[in-house]
């Protein structure tokens, strides 16, 4: 059986893992009595709430005499890293462009890295059922897009499918009426097109991880292609680890995929793509090898994180109300887990009760802190801030790559917003009322960004950012919050009469009933500075009674706090309080009087 192996590749949102889907449904992989969701290879429950893919998904399918190996990949820069390492387990890409928005951002990011990894494409142009769908000038922006990235003339001669995933049709043909259920001619194209693996079926075995899984019976599982000769379960082999170093061990287990199984095998052969267990702390680019033939592939770059938090364990007054893991040791434990599985992870002890994580973006720190909230986990994290490099003796921090599409209304207070935070404008082109920018941005200065800019263009505002490069940091302060909060200054339940008497004084966090303790952040206060409030007091109670005295407080709904927008709003003087079922802002200090007297020092 002759293997093909490709990688789908796209900007967010463009239909990648739904394609994935009609490949897998197409192929006849499934059974058809088989229950089938949407989106099979978003296996994890926050990919499928946000429709989002965060790791990249193995699978396989058989069409005629071929198997081919299907990577899907993740979409959001934060993610970027695994794109690029994948490109060395693949021989094609599928690069799937939305037939309405075009080449965007990450589009150009996941295209670069295949062609600096001399990979051939094919383009699929999805959601071509759309109504405001651009065919023929989307193929353009993609030629247009080759040419920039310097696309030599074979590459250029790409061929091109036409496809609704989410309808399952597909055509070689752009004319919208050729579009039928027969996904066939995907396939053949996938396999005509795209060349069988360059390698050594009959040399000495070469097996380089560029993905990494864990389970708690074996340990750490490294994925990638076999390059050379093949391997057995239970066969003695050596690993030339990242430092030079040789280590023998034993092959537990040996995964391939099929659909949406992995399956254990009792060997594998060059081109195959695989999962080996039985060395507990395997590493993405070293290489497995046959002993006494240890000879190491080129190593695979990992991207190193640009931002960092300091997680903490609860200390607030509610600690352990709604949590099963808030010890130091629990959370230790699990942080360190997840680095045996990300390899864009750090994680450094700072305190006895304090860690430094380090991750590719807010996105990607997010996910880690909101899936330890669902495990039961309860903790506190800090602001994120860049990591600030010393390139030459000059402190660089990153810089990000964005793009905006806005109605023309809100362009103005972008422009002046994205001006106060350090960002340089490179382009401005206007189409159809909706103006693109194009900005490099100092990465510090998108930090809090995001929500400010939803509200400044009421939701109608798209942005995408990926990361451009380390460059001198900017002279401008970019950062903090410019309104001051609405701080508790008891421990209570919060009352509506209470609330109603500080409405004026800001937007409320909270509703009445909602338990309170001294230092937390209960609303934005619509000036500059903090304000201590008492919202637990209650009315004065008297046996007499005024006509008008009793009427019904009515309250303004208040604004909902998500872990994003906490991570977002808070500065660097307050934390955001995680635990199972509530996410809170608190000031760093509680106590209201040491918190003056420290401010007072401060300023």
């Amino acid at each position: 059986m002759e293997i093909r192996n490709i990688a789908i590749i796209a900007h967010v949102d463009h239909g990648k893992t739904t394609l994935v889907d009609q490949l897998l449904r197409k192929s006849g992989t499934f059974r058809e009595n088989e229950a089938i969701e949407d989106r099979v290879m978003d296996s994890n429950d926050i990919e499928r709430e946000r429709g989002i893919t965060i790791l990249a998904k193995t699978t396989a399918i058989n069409y005629k005499d071929y198997r081919i190996n299907i990577l899907d990949t993740p979409g959001h820069a934060d993610f970027g890293g695994e794109v690029e390492r994948i490109m060395n387990m693949v021989d094609g890409v599928l690069l799937v462009v939305d037939a309405y928005e075009g080449t965007m951002p990450q589009t150009r990011f996941v295209l670069k890295k295949a062609m600096e990894a001399g990979i051939k494409p094919i383009v699929v142009i999805n959601k071509v059922d759309k109504p405001t769908a651009r065919v023929s000038e989307v193929l353009d922006e993609v030629i247009d897009l080759f040419i920039e990235l310097g696309a030599d003339d074979e590459q250029l001669e790409f061929k091109t499918a036409y496809v609704s995933a989410l309808n399952g049709t597909c055509s070689l043909d752009p004319d919208i009426n050729t579009q039928s259920e027969d996904y066939n001619p995907l396939f053949d194209l996938i396999v005509s097109e795209i060349p069988k693996p360059d390698v050594d079926v009959n040399g000495h075995l070469q097996f380089q991880p560029a993905l990494l899984d864990y389970n708690d019976f074996v340990g750490r599982i490294g994925i990638g292609r076999i390059k050379s000769g093949s391997v057995t379960e239970n066969e003695m082999v050596s690993c030339v680890r990242l430092d030079g170093s040789i280590k023998k061990f034993r092959i537990q287990k040996l995964f391939g995929f099929l659909g949406l199984k992995r399956i254990e095998i009792k060997e594998a052969h060059a081109g195959d793509i695989v999962a080996i267990a039985g060395m507990p702390d395997i590493s993405v680019g070293e290489t497995v090898c046959d002993i006494g033939y240890e000879e190491a592939l080129p190593v695979l770059r990992i991207d190193e994180p640009t931002l960092k938090m300091t997680f903490m364990t609860n200390n607030s007054p509610f600690v352990g109300r709604e949590g099963k893991f808030i010890t130091a040791s629990k959370i230790s434990d699990r942080l360190f887990r997840e680095t045996q599985r990300d390899v864009s992870l750090r994680v450094e002890q700072t305190g006895n009760e304090s860690w430094t994580v380090s991750g590719r973006g807010e996105l990607h720190l997010s996910i880690l802190i909101e899936n330890m909230r669902r495990e039961g986990f309860e903790l506190q994290v800090s602001r994120p801030e860049v990591i600030i490099k010393e390139i030459d003796g000059v402190k660089c921090e990153p810089y990000e790559d964005v793009q905006i599409e806005v109605p023309e209304e809100y362009m103005g207070s972008v422009i002046e917003s994205l001006g106060l935070r350090g960002a340089v404008m490179e382009n401005m082109a206007t189409v159809n009322n909706l103006t693109r920018l194009n900005y490099t941005v100092p990465s510090r200065g998108l930090i809090g960004f995001m929500t400010d800019f939803m509200t400044m263009t009421k939701g109608y505002g798209i942005i995408n950012h990926t990361f451009k490069d380390y460059e001198p940091s900017p002279t401008v302060a970019v950062g903090e919050r410019k309104l001051g909060v609405l701080v508790s200054v008891d421990n209570g339940k919060a009352t509506a009469y209470a609330i109603g008497n500080l409405e004026d004084r800001g937007v409320m966090f909270i509703e009445p009933g909602v338990d309170v303790y001294e230092g937390m952040v209960v609303g934005e206060c619509n000036r500059d500075n903090d304000l201590a409030v008492n919202v637990v007091k209650g009315k004065q109670l008297t046996n007499t009674r005024a006509a008008g005295s009793d009427h019904t407080v009515v309250l303004k709904r208040p604004r909902d706090i998500t872990l994003e927008y906490a991570l977002e709003y808070i500065n660097s003087d307050e934390l955001v309080e995680v635990t199972p079922l509530n996410i809170r802002i608190r000031k760093a200090i509680l106590d209201t009087n040491l918190r003056k007297k420290a401010d007072s020092k401060k300023n």
